[in-house]
């Protein structure tokens, strides 16, 4: 077959979804990057028990929707797969630049980066690229990004925190001990690390735990 693939740039747009209020009371923004399958309105629920005074959540929308199986009655979304990664990881960066531009969070605030199974490696991949001074970094059961290094975080000075469920159906001990030596290979021995008995969920409490 004698085909050629080209390339165009456009102007788009995409949504997002926040919760709650930003005001003189917010203590923490959180900007939480759901998983694959999620629209980020209802990923918006896991947080929904956190103080409202105190906490205000940006949740960005996965460009990539698709309906999902196996009546293919909802919809869900896709942050990124192996075609055309590096391409695809500039246009989510620059997404995220213009969510945060809308945002525009006042220096004071707590800024806590989230990222959900998938929705870890564009949060990893944000904060590395935009050197983003998060105070938190939380890696929820997903996956750190293989191109990611040390010199990646030089001039991150947050915490970093690891969870995953130990009864994680897409984890094994081998993939488990890679990424918090991963983990760890970034960080330093600084990362805190949260296992807890569970599946490939989000976990409410160890997120209340955090703010």
């Amino acid at each position: 077959m004698n085909s050629t693939e080209k390339e165009i740039t456009y102007k788009t747009s995409n949504s997002y979804a926040t919760l709650n209020h930003l005001s003189s009371t917010t203590k923490n923004v959180w900007f939480v990057c759901h998983g694959m399958g999620y629209l980020s309105r209802y990923f918006l629920r896991y947080f929904e028990g956190l103080n409202k005074e105190e906490n205000y959540i940006i949740a960005p929308q996965a460009q990539s929707k698709y309906y999902i199986p196996p009546k293919f009655r909802h919809v869900g979304a896709s942050w990124l797969t192996k075609e055309n990664t590096v391409k695809e990881t500039e246009n989510v960066m620059r997404y995220f630049d213009a969510v945060l531009e809308a945002e525009n969070i006042p220096l004071d605030k707590n800024l806590i980066v989230l990222g959900y199974s998938q929705g870890v490696s564009v949060a990893m991949r944000y904060v590395a690229k935009r050197k983003l001074q998060c105070q938190q970094l939380v890696l929820h059961s997903g996956g750190i990004p293989k191109e990611l290094t040390s010199s990646d975080f030089i001039f991150y000075t947050g915490k970093t925190t690891m969870i995953y469920g130990t009864d994680d159906e897409y984890l094994n001990e081998e993939r488990i001990a890679y990424e918090i030596e991963h983990a760890k290979s970034l960080f330093g021995d600084t990362v805190s690390i949260h296992p807890f008995e569970g599946k490939h969920v989000v976990n409410v409490d160890l997120i209340k735990r955090l703010a």
